[in-house]
């Protein structure tokens, strides 16, 4: 039934390709996987494969690679991804010695797959389990890991049709879980090699705000007055948001999640004040415009640094962005009331007080009125601050486990 529905999964992508861009990348971009992994040297003994679903896992795999990278230089590092919008956004990441996609989940593809990667460690992220690589590298004795994983009651691990899915943990050698409520869901399977490290996230995003060079161009359209940063954002997202910019109570830099032409142009209609693109700001007047709008990529992790207030996409959608990337600059958060509960970080955040869900216009206006008393102020700054500090080390705790097995 497993391989019948990937099968099926494969056919699906495969109809797809004439009605979407995503179905083309996904099926012409493996058809150069095995060229690709030919330019790993055959001599180097040291290799280590991670596999991302995508590029918000990748984020998660990334502190630990790195790492990886710089104690263990000699070994050659293989990344892959399942989606198009991980691997064309991270295809030419510079401390991997080969990104691709990973074929299909079939016996064969998992058999040439170890034939020709040869890993010395495998490190799946988060969500990533599949029954013919797992089986494969369990029965050559490759050490597979799985970090930064979360699971849930309602996932087929722990439901009365799940002996498959079950029988693919035990081809793990270790979980790496982010909370104490997936270690017991895993014992009470039978799963009991698992270390609670939490989320690498955090690692990431104290190592970026740590090192993150100056915008000039943001520090000069601050100024001295307050910002919010709106990271991320969709329509629907902009629906709320606009009729509480064209109050000015702040300025605005606004990172939209898509640079679509369209939506650049539909977010500057919405707004009915001074509005500047960041490719056509300049330095000398740019501090007259109440918001800058960022049409570029690469740029929102940095850019919160210059919010009092931050502001983060797609929980009025399909899911919430990352807020980890602001907070960890010790500002309120601010997201929709929609889809965010999944998400372990906004839902302790709002239980503390640094985070805040919000419906519509009334209600973000509401909390931010809230918010400008000094003292509620400060308080949801100093929580949102402390919660990423006291939960840093992720990365190492999964480290002491990798170093065990790259030394042997």
């Amino acid at each position: 039934m497993y391989t019948l529905g990937i099968a099926l999964l494969r056919l699906a992508y495969w109809c797809a390709q004439p009605f979407s861009a995503k179905a083309r990348l996904f099926a012409s971009g493996r058809k150069h996987v095995w060229s690709q992994l030919n330019t790993l040297p055959g001599s180097v003994r040291m290799r280590v494969w991670m596999h991302c679903a995508s590029v918000g896992e990748f984020e998660q795999g990334r502190p630990v690679l790195e790492r990886i990278r710089h104690e263990f230089p000699e070994a050659k590092i293989v990344l892959s991804f399942f989606s198009p919008s991980g691997y064309e956004l991270r295809k030419n990441y510079a401390h991997a010695d080969a990104v691709t996609y990973l074929p299909w989940d079939t016996r064969y593809n998992a058999k040439k797959w170890l034939d020709v990667v040869r890993p010395s460690l495998v490190i799946f992220v988060k969500y990533e389990f599949w029954l013919h690589y797992t089986r494969q590298m369990a029965q050559r004795q490759v050490p597979l890991i799985s970090i930064s994983s979360i699971f849930r009651e309602s996932q087929p691990f722990f439901q009365w049709y799940g002996p498959v899915f079950r029988n693919m943990l035990t081809n793990f050698r270790h979980f790496f879980v982010q909370n104490a409520a997936s270690a017991s869901l895993l014992k009470s399977v039978g799963i009991t090699q698992v270390t609670v490290s939490g989320d690498t996230r955090f690692d990431r995003v104290l190592e970026v705000a740590s090192r993150a060079d100056e915008i000039a161009l943001a520090r000069q359209f601050k100024a001295d007055e307050k910002v919010m940063v709106v990271g991320s954002c969709w329509p629907d997202d902009i629906a709320v948001l606009a009729p509480f910019i064209n109050e000015r109570h702040l300025k605005f830099i606004i990172a939209p999640h898509e640079i679509s032409a369209t939506f650049l142009a539909q977010i500057e209609k919405s707004l009915q004040v001074k509005t500047v693109r960041y490719s056509a700001a300049r330095m000398e007047d740019v501090d007259q415009f109440d918001v800058l709008l960022i049409d570029n990529i690469g740029l929102l992790s940095r850019l919160y640094r210059y919010g009092e207030f931050a502001f983060v996409g797609g929980a009025f959608g399909k899911g919430l962005h990352n807020i980890l990337e602001a907070a960890c600059y010790g500002v309120p958060v601010f997201f929709g009331n929609k889809n965010y509960q999944k998400f372990v970080e906004a839902h302790e955040l709002v239980m503390r007080g640094g985070a805040f869900e919000i419906a519509d216009f009334s209600d973000l206006k509401s909390k931010y009125e809230m918010l400008n008393l000094p003292e509620n102020f400060l308080l949801a700054c100093e929580v949102t601050k402390s919660y990423v500090a006291e939960n840093r080390g992720a990365t190492e705790k999964i480290m002491t486990y990798c170093r065990k097995l790259l030394s042997q």
